[in-house]
């Protein structure tokens, strides 16, 4: 079988495992591991509130090279004060002597419950039995996918591959997220390797890109997590010609990047928490880019909107109410909205269309809602789901 997982790039090695963070015994500690070092580039979230792995994690990028990067889940380590920040900064520590690094050439990032302080002892011996166990195989990047869920009930795993100057570049990618998702200049948690040889300045902003475009367009529930983090690993071993520079190389590991992060944000769209479909809105002929944006977002947050899709109901109403009432310019004569192609707004009329048609189409595991405002030329987009009763089953009991 072809390995796809992060091991699949050059120089990486990885693994999961169980250590007694989760009561369940499912998987909760990992470990990525680049032994000849890698450049690093991150986003985090840009919540007000952070968890302690996100105040080290953002010390750490500062780094020439990095590593490894060690994960636990089914603890947030958030609102955990000095001590929760000592916490993250010993499991760098002993992430760093297991490997022969530093400390500072670790990366840190925790997901899960907020308020309690990480069970050490388990977390320690866990990182110990972890790195023992890595390895540049299909098993050990799927543990390690698996190590970093939390509501997930399934890993999210995307795989790429580019051509540049006669060298095959590979790139890889897992994320974990199902609820809490509406993040700004960040996404859930998210690790990215590549065997590609670029610099550390191209290499984040080919992320911050793509996240932008991608992850970040994505919401669930309109939450932005207090653990936000997203990392790519560029070891360097692909042999292709350092790319220093922006030109047609550049471009096309972005767009490869891009096309990654894209994968990976509809599958965490499908696995959302008690969804069973996803949509993309489309906004377009806005004022300005920032009202393009706020009105995808807010179609794509409505609750009625989202109820609507969850029941199959062709019910545009909502989606005309929801950007009527977010607080962009609307042109009335000129508003009008499609789903799945089919008109069923024009021009501030409603027109005549097979409702049972549109009904499937809503029904199908993924469609597009298109809104034109008829007030400029800008236009953006936006990922999201429905909402269904496991939602908040799934929520009310979380953490009981």
């Amino acid at each position: 079988m072809k390995n796809t997982t992060l091991t699949s790039p050059k120089g990486f090695l990885a693994a999961g495992l169980s250590c007694g963070i989760k009561k369940s015994g499912n998987k909760d500690i990992g470990i990525i591991s680049c032994p000849t070092g890698a450049k690093a580039a991150a986003v985090f979230t840009t919540n007000k509130v952070v968890s302690a792995a996100v105040t080290i994690c953002k010390n750490h990028s500062k780094s020439a090279s990095v590593e490894a990067v060690v994960v636990n889940s089914g603890n947030a380590n958030t609102c955990t004060g000095t001590a929760g920040l000592k916490n993250a900064e010993i499991m760098c520590k002993i992430a760093a002597q297991l490997l022969d690094t530093k400390p500072n050439q670790v990366f840190v990032a925790s997901t899960g419950i907020i308020g309690h302080q990480l069970p050490m002892q388990n977390v320690s011996t866990g990182i110990i039995l972890a790195a023992a166990q890595l390895a540049n195989s299909q098993k050990a990047g799927e543990n390690f996918a698996h190590a970093i869920m939390t509501t997930d009930t399934k890993c999210k795993q995307a795989f790429k591959t580019v051509r540049i100057a006669n060298a095959e570049i590979k790139i890889a990618g897992t994320t974990k997220g199902a609820g809490m998702i509406g993040p700004n200049m960040a996404t859930t948690l998210c690790f990215i390797t590549t065997d590609a040889n670029i610099t550390k300045t191209l290499l984040q902003k080919a992320l911050s890109e793509a996240v932008g475009q991608s992850l970040n367009k994505l919401t669930v529930d309109g939450h932005q997590s207090t653990n936000d983090t997203a990392i790519i690993l560029a070891s360097g071993l692909a042999g292709n010609k350092i790319i220093n520079k922006a030109d047609s190389h550049s471009k096309k590991f972005a767009a490869a990047l891009f096309n990654l992060c894209t994968d990976l944000a509809k599958q965490m769209a499908l696995d959302a928490e008690g969804a069973t479909r996803m949509f993309t809105v489309e906004i377009s002929t806005a004022a300005n880019k920032a009202e393009a944006t706020k009105a995808a977002r807010a179609v794509a947050d409505y609750d009625l909107v989202k109820c609507a899709i969850h029941g199959g109901d062709p019910n545009w109403g909502r989606i005309i109410c929801a950007v009527g009432s977010c607080g962009v310019k609307i042109n009335p004569n000129k508003l009008s909205c499609s789903i799945g192609g089919i008109t069923v707004f024009k021009n501030g009329q409603p027109v005549k269309f097979d409702p049972k048609k549109v009904s499937r189409i809503i029904s199908s595991k993924e469609h597009t809602i298109a809104v034109s405002l008829g007030a400029g030329k800008h236009s953006d987009f936006c990922y999201g789901c429905d909402l269904s009763k496991d939602y908040v089953t799934i929520n009310a009991d979380y953490h009981t």
